[in-house]
């Protein structure tokens, strides 16, 4: 398995935020990856690679790849609009949380489990999307 300083690859973070990956890349390195919420696609981001290994703590978090996947779905479907069946099943995860959010109350465990599964699904078309569009850093195999 790849690392970087001591890291284990791929590795999921949350810096202000923002998700990042850390993957190894075919010639032995790595790369670094964050969301862009403006097309729910990814944009290189190894200039954060040091803030991520060497600053977890504050507002940068280490994630697990399930915490990975709910947070990059939680805001692709906040900062995201559009037709199609991913965005209809965000459609949905919004009509399933509205009734909490307006009781500002938990998610029961039934919705709790059903806005992670919706979650999981969309992860892995809208992955399957970027991939197929040519984007170097989607993944759909993280949400499995």
């Amino acid at each position: 398995m790849a690392t970087v300083d001591g890291v284990e690859l791929p590795a999921y973070f949350e810096h202000y935020d923002t998700p990042v990956k850390l993957v190894a890349t075919p010639d032995g390195g790595h790369a670094a990856w964050k969301l862009d919420r403006s097309t729910g696609g990814w944009r290189p981001a190894d200039e954060l690679v040091d803030d991520v290994i060497g600053g977890v703590g504050g507002e940068i978090y280490v994630r697990s790849a399930d915490a990975f996947v709910q947070h990059v779905e939680q805001l692709r479907g906040r900062y995201l609009s559009g037709e199609g069946p991913v965005f209809a099943l965000y459609e949905t995860v919004r009509a399933i949380a509205a009734p909490a959010v307006a009781e500002r109350r938990p998610f029961t465990a039934e919705e709790a489990a059903l806005i992670k599964g919706i979650r999981r699904r969309t992860f892995v078309m809208f992955e399957e999307q970027l991939q197929q569009a040519g984007d170097p850093a989607a993944d759909p195999t993280i949400a499995s």
